[in-house]
């Protein structure tokens, strides 16, 4: 694996890559910070950050691409993207209209918290092209939201999901489990109340205390999580969500295709602070400060890390990527793309696990239910 550090002088034609068809843009804002977050967010400081983001991403769309790009998926991430004024919203998609075009049938992702998800928002985000929105609900226990530091409620919460839900909207809910003190009962109630608001989509993480965030001062103990996590895959197939990936359940054609094309390794771009890009084996990221961020897109480059994924390291790293879904890993589209060599080690590497927790066929490799719950293992052991 060769790692570079560039500053002001990444060049992104070496990566080979001519056309993007998926694309990731970082909103730096949100409303307050949570203490267990550890993604390049913060409130604003004055009024005319949201101008200052939207004129530097506009130096990084000019710096990096000629001509108009069709895309395949567009997601909208931060922070908070709902947050956003209606002007930056439509001075943003404006700007962005030249360089980007939409497929049809492309799919269209904005994150939202539901404090700042409003009816007008939500008829702005569909005129712009959004047909799906992801909601960070996190609980529906207002206690648990308070521990979390969240501003919003679950009133809100419910509000804003039938609001999207009215426009027609594809929706996929945030729920996090494993909070201090929290019984298997707790968990169940917050998981049935998130399924009866009837999204097309539940992703479901564990709290991890992070250094450098708040929680991580803090003097408290984080249950196991492994009843939680094996409670959510039996509760969310019996309402009819199907694990298509380690956290992430959805019903019938409502995948997020856009992380999909993340865990099958397939490029994508990343515009604004912090945002990764994968182009043809190379990886790379942007400043995650927005001052800086905004500064570099001024000299050159915004990008201050890169490295070129290559021989056994890639195969390993792409193997994990796709045990993370149910598909798992086709060998022989894996050998074709990483050699023989590498794909033979790593398959008797994953033939040494049970096979209640690794399910081995003629040609394919994935992880069983039980495998998704010690994941962590299989994927330390494999890169």
């Amino acid at each position: 694996m060769i790692r570079m550090r560039h500053e002001n002088s990444f060049d992104y034609n070496t990566c080979g890559v001519t056309e993007a068809r998926s694309v990731y843009i970082h909103i730096p804002f949100c409303a307050a910070k949570c203490p267990y977050c550890e993604f390049a967010s913060a409130p604003m400081e004055n009024g005319g950050d949201e101008e200052r983001y939207i004129d530097a991403v506009g130096r990084e769309l000019t710096a990096r691409f000629r001509g108009v790009h069709t895309l395949d998926t567009l997601y909208v991430g931060g922070g908070t993207p709902s947050i956003l004024s209606a002007k930056a919203w439509k001075k943003f998609f404006a700007m962005l209209g030249s360089f980007f075009k939409l497929a049809p049938g492309a799919e269209f992702t904005a994150e939202a918290n539901p404090d700042s998800l409003e009816k007008n928002k939500i008829a702005l985000w569909k005129d712009l092209g959004v047909n799906r929105v992801s909601i960070g609900v996190q609980s529906l226990n207002d206690d648990r939201l308070g521990f979390l530091g969240r501003i919003h409620d679950s009133r809100q919460t419910i509000e804003a999901v039938e609001l999207c839900l009215d426009a027609e909207l594809s929706v996929s809910l945030d729920m996090m489990f494993g909070l201090p003190g929290e019984t298997l009962r707790d968990w169940m109630i917050d998981l049935r109340a998130a399924i009866e608001l009837t999204p097309h989509h539940i992703s479901v993480y564990q709290l991890s205390v992070e250094n450098g965030t708040p929680f991580a001062g803090r003097n408290f103990s984080l249950p196991e999580g492994y009843a939680q996590y094996r409670y959510a895959q039996w509760q969310l197939a019996r309402a009819s969500y199907a694990q298509y990936e380690v956290a992430s359940f959805s019903l019938p054609g409502r995948e997020s295709r856009h992380n999909l094309n993340y865990w099958i390794g397939g490029d994508y771009v990343g515009l604004g602070p912090s945002a990764w890009s994968y182009l043809n084996g190379v990886r790379f990221r942007n400043a995650a400060a927005l001052d800086e961020y905004c500064s570099l897109t001024r000299l050159g480059s915004p990008v201050v890390f890169s490295e070129r994924l290559k021989g056994e390291n890639a195969a390993r790293e792409a193997a994990v990527l796709a045990l993370r879904t149910t598909f798992g890993i086709d060998w022989v589209n894996f050998a074709r793309l990483f050699g023989d060599s590498a794909a033979k080690k790593i398959k008797d590497e994953l033939r040494q696990f049970p096979e209640d927790v690794v399910l081995n066929g003629e040609n394919f490799t994935r992880l069983t239910a039980k495998g998704f719950r010690i994941g962590n293992v299989i994927w330390r052991d494999i890169i």
